[in-house]
């Protein structure tokens, strides 16, 4: 797709430049008194655990921002195939991969060894995160990514919009009432900023808050929680431009790095024509704000032509641009609850995003790890209030992203000293200063961190298991599913099986069978079946409500080898009858592909077959032999709770 010939305009990509207008803001309207789940911010963090609490129509949720309306340009650019997963997830992925700028190559400048205050490409490589996933990392504005969430929430069935203009200004826990589950022990005041708001103060009562309010977040000030790190003592300079060059790299992703004015990265964007540099400025004193940094976007300009010599950059529009000088900081803890406390204690209120971890914006991981934040939390805090997991299980939000946003830091540091630091020219001294090679190497040994594709959570009970790894070795547990094609046995459609595990809180089961016929009652693939459909202690009759499908908490998926399966052959779990007519679902039964075989692509064990156990967010929480029925319906009693007659 190409956009933005004639000028940088917000909105909808899909609609031609010329009629395209800004995402709506909704009319301001009162707060509700009380709510199940209060979120305060509208970015990528925010936006998704609202999409996510958008699909339940039982849970009462409210989103507030300061701002006075949607996102319409700037900030985060790249979209990890991991996010575009995510995206598919709300099934949203299809506008994403359309309108995304592709990356598909890096290259590298240094300076010219014989007339040094010139650049010289030294190196052209493939982007390694290609083949990583079924989607491919792009670009793609902020904005446009937070217009699919608003639209998904808004098209859910809880109709979910932001109430904008409102500046938190107290938030408290009662906390006596914190382990009663049906309390709501949080008190937000807000205080409206709009024009006609008279600075009027609303409060809000909620059981659970989620913090995404950013870098300089008032709910983590509210509870107490300290950012702990390094300052930044380096300015940079962001620009989102259109312009003319004879820059032969302009629509790559491009480090370059000068003998004495600093670096720039570029980064093509979305449409064709846009480009965003960042460009490394001046070093400055430690913990001063990048407002108080006193420049504009013409010395921003200038400082990048004299990087890119002898190259020029007639620049005709500057669409968005800002400073930043972001230290690598970690919050201490990502809930109200004190440090080391037990997980019987229940988290009310927590902080995701830029609210837990700041960064700079150079590896392209501060969307891709804000977004996944309250996509892990969503699912949990949903179960909870349904009444379908124990408390215990929010605690487990803070253990697996923690960890995420400390890798996330450790990375972060070592990429901008590459960046920022001077390349070797000449006879300088090897200690101080770096070849572009080494930033190459670093993108190449840390390319499944940025994707998103080996973020894995370490073992718990929500991650477990180990001991069957080797039934399916390229299935990692703790990881997310990673998906690959099967043929569907009703009708021959060919179907990611990763696209099955969307965000409506089911876990998933996908039973792969071993060698044995699975139309014969005695192989363990049927005995399995029959487990699950019929008997007492089977996770999916105990955690389903009596006049609920039987997939409505834990949806199952068979894929065989055989490829000559009758669907009336196979145990009717597996073509259950579902809703008020009893129709049959005929989409839950696969078989391998030739030449694309999920056996051999992920190492399940074709005489054995196993079960892999997935997440409501992706990720894989066990694998199971198919004759294990107690350890599956163990697995699952750690943490959900039993279904309750209807009456």
């Amino acid at each position: 797709m190409q956009f933005h010939l004639n000028g940088f305009k917000p909105g909808n990509y899909q609609i031609p430049d010329a009629a395209r207008k800004a995402y709506p803001t909704p009319p301001i309207e009162d707060l509700p008194t009380e709510v199940d789940v209060l979120i305060v911010g509208t970015g990528p963090a925010g936006l998704t655990m609202a999409r996510q609490m958008s699909e339940f129509g039982d849970i009462n949720t409210c989103i507030v921002d300061m701002a006075d309306g949607p996102l319409l340009f700037g900030r985060a650019d790249g979209i990890s195939c991991r996010t575009i997963e995510i995206m598919e997830a709300f099934n949203s992925s299809e506008m994403v991969e359309k309108e995304t700028y592709k990356l598909m190559q890096n290259t590298f400048w240094e300076p010219d060894a014989e007339n040094p205050q010139n650049i010289k490409r030294t190196h052209k490589i493939t982007d390694a995160r290609l083949g990583m996933s079924e989607f491919t990392h792009g670009i793609v504005n902020q904005a446009r990514l937070h217009e699919l969430l608003l639209d998904g929430m808004a098209n859910a069935v809880t109709n979910l919009r932001p109430h904008y203009s409102r500046e938190l200004v107290d938030l408290v826990i009662d906390e006596s009432l914190t382990q009663d589950l049906d309390a709501h022990p949080i008190t937000a005041m807000f205080k409206r900023v709009d024009d006609a708001g008279s600075d009027k103060i609303e409060t809000v009562k909620a059981r659970f808050a989620v913090g995404a309010d950013g870098g300089r977040s008032r709910v983590r000030k509210a509870l107490g929680i300290t950012l702990e790190g390094d300052s930044a003592d380096k300015a940079w300079g962001v620009m989102d431009i259109l312009l003319n060059t004879d820059f032969p790299d302009i629509r790559v992703k491009s480090f370059i790095q000068s003998k004495d004015h600093g670096a720039v990265m570029t980064i093509p964007r979305e449409g064709g024509y846009l480009i965003r540099f960042y460009v490394e400025l001046d070093q400055i004193e430690k913990d001063t704000r990048a407002a108080d940094i006193q420049l504009t976007e013409h010395d921003i300009i200038a400082k990048a032509q004299k990087i890119f010599h002898p190259y020029t950059l007639d620049v005709k529009e500057v669409a968005w641009w800002s400073k930043y000088s972001v230290g690598q900081r970690l919050a201490n803890r990502f809930d109200n609850r004190a440090v080391d406390s037990s997980d019987e204690i229940i988290p009310r209120a927590f902080v995701a995003g830029d609210a837990c971890h700041t960064h700079s914006p150079k590896g392209g991981w501060g969307l891709n790890t804000s977004l996944p934040d309250t996509f892990n939390l969503g699912w949990k805090m949903a179960a909870v209030l349904q009444g379908k997991s124990k408390a215990s299980l929010l605690a487990t939000y803070s253990t697996e992203r923690r960890k995420v946003a400390n890798q996330l830091i450790n990375a972060d540091k070592e990429l901008s000293i590459l960046v920022a630091t001077r390349p070797v020219t000449g006879g300088a001294s090897q200690d101080a200063q770096v070849d572009t090679a080494k930033i190459a190497a670093f993108m190449k040994r840390q390319s499944g961190f940025v994707s998103g594709t080996s973020i894995e959570y370490f073992p718990s009970y929500i991650c477990t298991g180990q001991g069957n790894q080797h039934l399916a070795t390229g299935y990692k547990i703790g990881q997310r599913f990673h998906s690959v094609k099967a043929t569907r046995v009703a009708d021959g459609a060919h179907q990611h099986l990763g696209h099955l595990v969307k965000a409506d809180g089911r876990w998933r089961m996908f039973v792969f069978g071993g060698a044995q016929d699975p139309t014969q009652t005695s192989s363990d693939t049927y005995q399995l079946i029959n487990f699950l459909a019929n008997d007492p202690t089977s996770p999916v009759r105990k955690y389903t409500q009596d006049n609920s499908d039987l997939d409505a908490i834990i949806d199952t998926y068979a894929i065989f080898q055989q490829q000559d399966l009758s669907m009336h052959d196979l145990h009717d779990f597996l073509w259950p009858a579902k809703g008020k007519y009893g129709l049959r679902d005929y989409e839950k039964v696969f078989h391998t592909q030739d030449g694309n075989d999920v056996y051999d692509l992920r190492g399940i064990d074709r005489n054995s077959g196993c079960v892999v156990i997935v997440r409501p967010d992706q990720h894989i929480a066990a694998i199971m032999p198919t004759a294990a029925h107690a350890e599956i319906s163990e697995f699952f009693d750690r943490f959900m709770v039993r279904n309750v007659p209807q009456t």
